[in-house]
């Protein structure tokens, strides 16, 4: 069986594990308009936002903010209230494909540092909601970060 977020990405959800992810939306206000915070992925250097597997302990959106400092050495206050859901294909060494449902929480960011444990393996760049929306390859991403709204702090 095949839901439209398989189809899209040619899998067959029956034949593939369906597996959960958290991400950061990372943004701040400059100059009143929002930015949002892409970072390259390792491998393919194609843009995207931090994001990673749930850690055992953590909550979806503390597993997000710890993957915004780990990827992007970002820290802020990430809400625990989802803005949306995109679907990722990746390759797992150990079980083969498999089909990622990546929640998506917005982090505030409060400070950027030099130094986070990627550093050197990713690119970071700062882009208004529209730029970011171009510039990432999943159209589900796309579209929560063309609808996003940040509350002023």
């Amino acid at each position: 069986m095949k839901t439209s977020w398989a189809s899209s990405l040619d899998l067959d959800v029956g034949q593939v594990p369906v597996l959960p992810q958290a991400a950061a939306l990372c943004y701040r206000l400059s100059r009143g308009r929002p930015e949002v915070l892409l970072i390259t992925s390792r491998r393919a250097q194609r843009w995207i936002i931090p994001k990673g597997w749930l850690i055992y302990g953590l909550s979806a959106s503390e597993t997000a903010a710890q993957e915004a400092w780990e990827e992007a050495g970002v820290i802020g206050t990430c809400v625990p209230v989802k803005l949306g859901q995109f679907p990722m294909a990746k390759t797992c060494a150990k079980r083969g494909p498999v089909l990622c449902a990546v929640d998506v929480y917005p982090l505030h960011v409060d400070h950027v540092q030099n130094q986070f444990p990627e550093t050197g393996q990713r690119k970071r760049k700062w882009c208004t909601l529209q730029k970011a929306a171009s510039k990432v390859n999943s159209p589900d991403l796309a579209a929560i970060l063309r609808r996003f709204a940040p509350r002023i702090h």
